[in-house]
């Protein structure tokens, strides 16, 4: 027996209709790429996506076309996403930090037909042009004013587009099942691979992740999205923020400390979500200046491990709770968040949960498996592979029929390594890839890290195995030192004595000026591996 209720689909386009509807004249606000801050209403939002609906179809866009985007967080970017996917086509956002060699087999293997760009960003599509081989036109995303000079054929005026069509559109009806968007992983190992989410996905993530527990998104919220929007569609906030109706800040291509300061307090955002390197320019701003910002409520940290002492400097210098989050662009991307239990009110409790990377978002199942898949118990002290499933994690890639991603049971294994303890938080220990076996006892890099970054001389570090005649591996701790610091590897070791276990301290340490970063702004470890590979170690 089925129930008699209405068979509407979830799709994205009824976010902004809905919008629009309810609180059509909440603001959103950008720091343009030509520089001056541009304000208006979802209601302007929700025209214009409309005129640019219309202006896609005009230039032949069909149901299930792939569109590509180049650009930064910008209220024009928020336009394409609407109006690409509201009329069946596929939103392909890109990276622009990519190599040229990736983002051309990207958009080949993607057969985008059109690439929305910001003008600061179109010699990397220049670059790239000749070997596209199915590209039909680029659209540059300004004015004609501000239109560059440029070698590109078929190349289009976004605000011409938009004049040029009428806002009189009725979004089409189709299965909610249909592909809305398209997100490449960073492919640090092999070609990247296309993540192909849906409009159902995309709207139970939205769902989920404007609850109270999880990022807590509402119309009284003023919402700063630094994560980029070609960043897994800047973790879905341009999604849920708009269902609920909150006023949004797109901080555009400026993502310093200090630009990120002036909008947090001219738009009292009350909550803000970035990686740590983000948040890192952000709290040197506010202790070389004294400032804070006083409507700062919350941040959530993700893309990479937060470390405690970036969670005790928010929370404790500037009143900001921190909400630790993971996820990846295979699960669209939220995975879990860490906010500690009601019942938890020792704060070296409260603390400690809030580095774990959190319980699993309704929606989300997760387990830790050994290496024959036997699920392992969830008491804090086994780690195995961490694996998920559930509505947003995706069954398998763009284009492959099968792949090594997935168990026989259908779970999605993540890569990572983890431990779940009994209040089922989740604790990423390392990367398959990355972790330390020494002396068959297993060495989490991430964990030396988090406490290496806690000193005051360390800005940045890393840490990989390198080879021990005795133990197989052994840790060597990669430091970016503080400006004008040196710590020494005693000094340094001294500091992590009382917080590791003796085996786990790294035997050496190595200094850089900077860390090799991907390009979502992870480290680089192959590149470090490569480097220092063969570190002889004074333990060796």
């Amino acid at each position: 027996m089925l129930g008699r209720i209405m068979d509407n689909q979830l799709l994205i386009s009824g976010l902004l209709q809905h919008a629009d509807f309810t609180s059509g004249d909440r603001e959103i606000v950008t720091r343009t790429v030509e520089g001056p801050i541009h304000r208006y209403t979802y209601h302007d939002a929700h025209k214009r996506a409309r005129q640019m609906a219309n202006a896609l179809q005009a230039l032949g866009v069909q149901l299930g076309d792939r569109i590509a985007t180049m650009a930064w967080n910008t209220y024009r970017h928020f336009e394409v996403y609407y109006a690409v996917s509201g009329i069946g086509a596929v939103t392909h956002t890109l990276n622009p930090r990519l190599h040229a060699s990736q983002l051309a087999y990207i958009m080949n293997h993607a057969e985008d037909a059109f690439v929305f760009v910001d003008l600061n960003l179109i010699s990397l599509i220049e670059n790239v042009a000749d070997e596209l081989r199915g590209l039909k036109g680029v659209i540059v995303m300004t004015d004609r004013d501000h239109m560059p000079e440029t070698t590109l054929a078929n190349v289009y005026c976004y605000e011409e587009l938009i004049d040029s069509h009428s806002d009189e559109f009725e979004w089409p009806r189709f299965d909610e099942n249909t592909a809305s968007s398209l997100c490449y992983t960073s492919g640090t190992t092999g070609n990247p691979k296309g993540a192909l989410f849906s409009h159902r996905s995309t709207m139970i993530h939205a769902y989920a992740s404007a609850l109270p527990d999880v990022l807590h998104m509402g119309e009284s919220e003023v919402i700063l999205p630094v994560v980029p929007m070609f960043h897994v569609n800047a973790w879905g906030i341009p999604y849920g923020a708009t269902m609920v109706g909150a006023k949004l800040v797109f901080p555009g291509p400026k993502l310093d400390g200090a630009s990120i300061h002036e909008l947090l307090v001219q738009e009292d955002v009350t909550f803000a979500a970035g990686v740590p390197t983000i948040w890192l320019m952000l709290l040197a701003h506010w202790r070389e200046t004294s400032s804070s910002a006083p409507a700062l409520k919350r941040t959530v940290i993700g893309g990479s491990a937060c470390p405690e002492s970036m969670i005790r400097e928010f929370q404790d210098d500037y009143g900001v709770e921190v909400r630790h989050a993971w996820g990846m662009t295979e699960t669209s991307p939220l995975g879990s968040v860490s906010i500690p239990k009601p019942s938890m009110t020792d704060d070296a409790t409260r603390l400690r949960k809030q580095t774990k990377q959190g319980r699993p978002v309704f929606g989300v199942e997760m387990r830790i498996t050994d290496d024959a898949g036997k699920a392992l118990p969830h008491d804090g002290k086994a780690f195995g592979d961490l694996q998920v499933r559930g509505p947003w994690i995706i069954d398998n890639y763009f284009k492959m029929d099968q792949s090594d991603a997935h168990s026989p049971d259908g779970w999605f294994a993540t890569g990572d390594v983890a431990t779940i303890d009994p209040d089922g938080y989740m604790e990423i220990t390392d990367r398959s890839k990355d972790v330390i076996k020494s002396g068959g006892e297993w060495i989490s890099s991430i964990e030396i890290e988090n406490l290496a970054v806690s000193h005051p001389d360390v800005t940045q570090a890393a840490v990989i195995g390198v080879p021990h005649p005795k133990w197989d591996e052994r840790p060597l701790l990669v430091v970016v030192p503080a400006d004008g610091k040196s710590p020494s590897h005693a000094e340094l070791t001294a500091f992590l004595s009382d917080k590791l276990a003796k085996w786990c301290l790294p035997d050496d340490t190595v200094y850089i000026d900077e860390l090799p970063l991907g390009a979502t702004g992870k480290v680089l470890k192959t590149k470090l591996r490569e480097q220092f590979g063969d570190h002889k170690l004074p333990t060796a």
